[in-house]
């Protein structure tokens, strides 16, 4: 009997014993093509001996430094490299262990910033519906994951939302997909008139939605409204990287592609590759120096920020990625897969949508292709699909709830970077298996 409390009690699942390349292995010997990084995590797949090593040598020289009394070498240089390929006037970096825990940062920082800028008035957040922020209640509350945040809707603080950029169902017939970006960004404009420009602290979002909606990559010219609309506004714009940043659309940071830099960002996952827990919050210098000439101090913090350890893996992860063509390789992998996954389901009765940039490929699952009518909620079908996913040798992430909360099935796939041209078949042959034998 085990003790553990997992994340859905009564479900058996395998015992990960070991993980080497693309693939994982449990404790039967059966191999699993690691096809979304668990969560968009393992970005350089399993056993890479530089990380490993890097985390060995750190342990042999110190393993934890409070930084209430110190500061250490990794994560110096951890900072240095990432503001070194950061966008815009990013600065300063603020370590942590995780995503929920990047995002709780930069909220708490964005209201100090206001403060210390005299506008205690500005606390109300604006993100947009069908995101996902992270789990701890600030986060919760940001995001517009529906199913996850009606628990403790009581719990948390006030904010509200806007429609996603989701042109597969929100884009009008006849309206050119920069018409709709335009459309859809100004929405914003609209909810900071309405809840009164004076009271907007930020607005949060992810450049490529992730969990929710299944790898969603904005409109053409949509982000470069939205910051016209923050600055008009002085409202912070916070772009959420945990999931499709640090390589993970073929550019270390996603904003790239979409010609914006934010405020402040905040990136993960990828960060560590799953070798350590560590996220990190990335602010301007112009909101570091209202912290540093107000109040002095950042009113935050966590027993293990800076964590040495974590550093050292996230340099090490940062060394792997900027290197070696390792961006082009998953620009150029990604088309590789979205190319054979088009030719496999692009006609199939069932796939709505498949979109995505990179290797951050969503396919959308729906019961009639002509109509986009989705499946009937309970028939969970998501789940269906990750379980023959499981049975055919492939991790994916299947999640459902797409459309608004509660209708809508998608897959998520997210494989390693050091993926080869002989693994799409694969991919998409294991992938086609398991849809197969649900519909």
């Amino acid at each position: 009997m085990s003790h553990v409390f997992p994340r859905q009690p009564g479900a058996s699942l395998p015992v990960a014993v070991r993980g080497e390349g693309v693939y994982l292995y449990d404790a039967d010997g059966k191999s699993y093509f690691d096809g979304s990084g668990g969560a968009a995590v393992s970005c350089l797949g399993h056993g890479d001996r530089a990380v490993t090593q890097a985390i060995k040598r750190q342990l042999d020289s110190i393993a934890f430094a409070h930084t209430g009394f110190f500061t250490s070498q990794p994560a110096e240089a951890l900072a240095d490299a990432l503001i070194a390929r950061a966008p815009g006037d990013l600065d300063r970096v603020y370590l942590v262990c995780g995503g929920s825990e990047a995002i709780e940062a930069a909220l708490k920082l964005a209201r100090q910033y206001h403060l210390e800028m005299g506008e205690p008035q500005r606390h109300h957040i604006i993100a947009r519906r069908q995101s996902y922020h992270g789990n701890t209640l600030g986060a919760l509350a940001t995001g517009g994951n529906l199913w996850r945040r009606e628990p403790f809707a009581p719990m948390m603080i006030d904010t509200s939302h806007i429609s996603p950029c989701y042109a597969y169902r929100e884009r009008q017939p006849g309206e050119s997909i920069e018409e709709y970006g335009l459309r859809a960004a100004n929405e914003l404009e609209a909810e900071i008139l309405r809840v009164g420009p004076q009271k907007v602290m930020a607005f949060v979002a992810e450049p490529v939605v992730g969990a929710t909606l299944g790898a969603v990559p904005p409109a053409p010219g949509y982000f470069r409204r939205i910051r016209e609309i923050c600055d008009r506004f002085g409202v912070l714009l916070i772009l959420d990287e945990i999931m499709c940043g640090m390589g993970r659309t073929g550019t270390l940071f996603a904003c790239e592609q979409d010609g914006v830099a934010p405020d402040i960002a905040t990136v993960a996952k990828g960060l560590g590759g799953g070798y350590q827990p560590i996220g990190a919050m990335l602010c301007s210098a112009r909101i570091f120096r209202a912290i540093e000439k107000g109040s002095g101090s950042f009113k935050h913090g966590h027993t293990y920020v800076g964590h040495p350890v974590a550093a050292a893996a996230g340099l090490a992860v940062l060394s792997r990625l900027t290197s070696d063509g390792m961006m082009a390789h998953v620009a150029r992998m990604g088309r590789r897969l979205r190319d054979e996954l088009q030719r496999a389901f692009g006609q199939h009765p069932n796939i709505g949508d498949i979109r995505g940039r990179g290797l951050f490929i969503g396919l959308e699952i729906v019961a009639d292709r002509t109509t986009k009518a989705p499946f009937a909620p309970e028939k969970a079908v998501h789940s269906a699909i990750k379980h023959a996913a499981m049975q055919a040798g492939l991790v994916c992430y299947p999640m459902g709830g797409t459309i608004d909360g509660r209708r809508g099935d998608h897959v998520l796939l997210a494989p390693p970077f050091i993926m080869q041209e002989s693994h799409v078949d694969e991919i998409v042959g294991k992938l086609a298996q398991a849809i197969g034998a649900v519909l």
